[in-house]
């Protein structure tokens, strides 16, 4: 790593000596407000300042004792510091103790609040700005703090199923009752043939004013799953094969497809009786379009539910 340059240049008193007595930098994302807020001096300021901004952006605290908006400053920084978790760290350093410093950052009057990112000053204020000024001024320069549970949503979407299913469980116990993450572990729950009740029961755990569109699809899945169609799926196919134009087999055997999940074939056969109903008022047809709508809401595959769409509304036209 390139050691930074100290960039104030009318003052260099970070040479090789100081280096040699610094601090060592302190950890990152170690999870409390101690390990993002720390005091630094002039021997230090190279590692903990400048080579720390390399890594995390680092916002300077020039303070005194003697200072009194630096003393209600100073708390609030660091309550800000905690809220962000991690996505910059604080350093304090007294001016009192620091001339070479004070003169190297030009300082006119306290507090001067400095933030360092890449191992160079990228922005400052000055006086004991507001919280809301604060949070402005630190949001024009840092990555929103990363989600959690969106971080393990989005590795569970591309994870196989059992590490999925383990990735989500994690996300829950996070935010018990996410909607999105329930909603995909239900999911896979599903695909696995998990027990009815088991992935109602999850659902259910959902606050219901907080439940949208996909939980909606997944409980129509459920009750389709909860009722086993009647008839013979291979006799059904059988009179499908030896008769096209055998509507009521196809309903039925459309109802297996749903059932054993295979919904590409199902919307096949319902739009295959949606071309092929030339009857007077064509009543299968209608029975046809609207079952299909229906399955389009549950289905859980979006691909195959556009080429479902697109096809019934050319058979239609």
């Amino acid at each position: 790593m390139n050691t930074p340059r100290n960039p104030f240049a009318a003052h260099d008193p970070y040479g090789t000596s100081a280096r040699q007595t610094a601090s060592p930098a302190p950890a990152a994302g170690a999870g409390a407000a101690g390990a993002w807020v720390y005091d630094v001096t002039e021997a230090d300021f190279q590692a903990r300042v400048l080579e720390r901004s390399l890594e995390v952006p680092v916002l300077l605290d020039c303070w005194a004792p003697w200072c009194g908006p630096c003393r209600s400053l100073g708390p609030l920084l660091e309550r800000i510091t905690e809220a962000y978790g991690g996505a910059f760290e604080l350093a304090k350093i007294n001016t009192d103790e620091a001339p070479n410093l004070s003169a190297a950052l030009r300082i006119r009057s306290i507090p001067l609040v400095v933030l360092f990112v890449g191992g160079r000053p990228v922005d400052q204020f000055t006086g004991a700005l507001p919280e809301g000024q604060i949070r402005a001024f630190l949001d024009k320069h840092l990555q929103p703090p990363a989600d959690p549970v969106q971080a393990l949503l989005e590795e569970a979407a591309a994870a196989p199923a059992e590490d999925a299913e383990a990735l989500l469980t994690e996300a829950l116990q996070m935010v018990p009752g996410h909607p999105d993450v329930t909603a995909a572990l239900a999911d896979r729950l599903l695909a696995r043939n998990a027990d009815l009740a088991e992935v109602t029961a999850l659902l259910d755990r959902v606050p219901a004013a907080e439940r949208g569109e996909r939980d909606a699809a997944l409980r129509k899945r459920l009750a389709l799953l909860a009722n086993r169609p009647a008839g013979d799926p291979k006799a059904l196919a059988a009179r499908v094969a030896a008769d096209p134009r055998d509507f009521e087999a196809r309903f039925a055997l459309g109802a297996w497809q749903v059932f054993e999940g295979d919904w590409k074939a199902a919307f096949d056969n319902l739009l295959e009786v949606v071309l092929r109903d030339k009857a007077e008022g064509r009543p299968h047809r209608e029975r046809a379009r609207k079952q299909l709508i229906e399955w389009f809401d549950a289905c859980p595959d979006a691909a195959v539910v556009s080429h479902g769409r697109r096809y019934l509304g050319m058979y239609l036209n």
